[in-house]
Parts: structure tokens; C-alpha cells; sequence
């Protein structure tokens, strides 16, 4: 029994588990959760936005988390400013696209 404890902490030993990646984490399971109720209860239909695509509200989701990621990797790499700043920014573009995109 304490081989699996060890191996998993060894495979997630590299990752620096601080209360940022936590609540990053957990808000990414929930918003999936919540995602995958609200479609089950009310099925998205593709619609176009500003985005140069039809999209449903989950492709709207992975293409805002994809635009909050990348945007977090560019306010670490080139900013020395907080990296909530970053996060704030990354939020509200996650909500434009899900919201005209």
C-alpha cells in the first residue's frame, strides 16, 4: 500500500502545489461540471460570433481556456507584475469569448 502512496506523490512531485494552482484546479473541475450539467439540461446549439467559426458553449469554453492559458504564459514570461493581474486579464477575456464569441 505505501508503494502507491509514493509513486503518486512522486508523479505529482514535480508540480509546485501551491493555494493558486489548488483554486485553479478546482475551478477548472467545476466549471467543467457545470458545463457538462447546463448542457445535459439545456443543449447548446452552434451559433456564430465574433469567432470566425459556429460555435457551442463547450467549444467556446476549451478556446477561452486555451486564449486564459496562453495569455497567463505570456504575463509570466515577459511581465515582472503580479501574476494576478495576469489571471484577472485571463478571466475576463474567458468571459468575452464565452459570452460574443
Amino acid at each position: 500500500m505505501e508503494n502507491n502512496i509514493d509513486s503518486t506523490a512522486s508523479l505529482f512531485g514535480w508540480m509546485a502545489w501551491t493555494p493558486e494552482v489548488a483554486v485553479f484546479f478546482i475551478g477548472i473541475g467545476l466549471m467543467l461540471a457545470g458545463m457538462t450539467i447546463w448542457q445535459i439540461r439545456s443543449p447548446s446549439i452552434e451559433r456564430k460570433g465574433f469567432l470566425p467559426m459556429p460555435t457551442t458553449r463547450g467549444d467556446r469554453l476549451f478556446i477561452g481556456l486555451l486564449l486564459a492559458a496562453y495569455v497567463n504564459l505570456a504575463w509570466a514570461g515577459f511581465t515582472e507584475m503580479q501574476q494576478a493581474i495576469g489571471a484577472a486579464i485571463s478571466f475576463v477575456l474567458l468571459l468575452i469569448v464565452m459570452r460574443w464569441g
